[in-house]
């Protein structure tokens, strides 16, 4: 095994022991944990923009947002009243459970019934981190072609949700939803697949009766 190898199982490995204690603690505190994942802008903030706005006073809800730079998610968040928690990785490509672990210690968020974790930008990297999370969701927009399940199988075998955003634009770009959606089964059968716009409320009764079950799942 090359030393770079040996660094990264190292790495990999001292993340799965802080992700477990996380979850550890999720699970104590009955919240249920979302890791948001995709490519930059397929719409992550815009979804949990317009998902909180539905949630509202009915669950207490934050978010953790990393970015490699600026606050600006976060800031968009909070102006919906909810509270946020920006970390900014300096250039790194994904989150780590340290770095969540350090967030929620300085964030203060308190007692939640669930928390969102906007990854950073990419399909690549965080798909190897565990963040303690109950499960991760892969947002694909149709602007971005209909060739992405394929091409970054990984993410789209792990995630147990898949969002198509933007849908609103099906009638615009050339994107076949179905022939997505067929290979997001292909590699997870398991898979759950939901058509949403945040513009027009498209598919979102459905994607937030999805996590308020997942939340009733946990507390049982």
């Amino acid at each position: 095994m090359s030393q770079t190898a040996d660094v990264r199982m190292q790495i990999l490995e001292a993340n799965r022991k802080a992700a477990e204690a996380l979850r550890r603690r999720f699970s104590q505190e009955k919240t249920l944990v979302v890791n948001l994942i995709s490519s930059p802008g397929a719409g992550k903030t815009t979804l949990l923009e317009a998902t909180v706005a539905r949630l509202a006073g009915k669950l207490r809800t934050a978010v953790l947002v990393g970015d490699i730079a600026t606050e600006r998610d976060a800031d968009r968040i909070r102006r919906l009243g909810l509270p946020a928690y920006q970390i900014l990785t300096g250039g790194a490509c994904h989150l780590d459970a340290r770095q969540v672990e350090g967030a929620l210690a300085r964030a203060g968020f308190g007692a939640l019934d669930m928390l969102f974790i906007e990854n950073v930008g990419n399909l690549i990297c965080p798909t190897s981190y565990d963040l303690g999370e109950d499960f991760k969701v892969v947002l694909l927009s149709l602007t971005e072609g209909d060739d992405k399940p394929f091409k970054y199988p990984a993410i789209f075998t792990k995630a147990s949700v898949a969002v198509l955003t933007k849908v609103d634009l099906q009638n615009i770009v050339d994107f076949d939803v179905e022939a997505v959606e067929t290979q997001i089964r292909t590699l997870n059968p398991q898979a759950q697949v939901f058509r949403v716009s945040a513009k027009t409320g498209e598919g979102m009764e459905a994607w937030c009766r999805t996590l308020e079950l997942a939340l009733a799942a946990k507390r049982a």
